[in-house]
């Protein structure tokens, strides 16, 4: 548990940076970025060469967030 606090602890929400979107350590690359680039096929190690202000921790930290607001989300279908 106590590793999983520390990825969280590289995701944080600023009020005023990226329309208070989730971003990884208050900089300007958001939590969805990194969903979206990993949804597209890249490896973790070429996201990490092409975003060299990344950390593979980063990516972790990324996964694991958006893993845990989908387990506090419920999703209602409409008829």
């Amino acid at each position: 548990m106590e590793a999983n606090e520390s990825l969280l602890n590289r995701i944080t929400i600023v009020p005023g940076l990226m329309a208070g979107k989730p971003t990884i350590r208050g900089m300007r690359f958001t939590v969805s970025d990194v969903l979206e680039l990993l949804a597209s096929g890249m490896k973790t190690e070429d996201i990490l060469e092409q975003h060299p202000i990344l950390e593979k921790e980063d990516i972790q930290a990324a996964l694991l967030y958006a893993s845990l607001k989908l387990k506090n989300t419920v999703i209602i279908h409409a008829a």
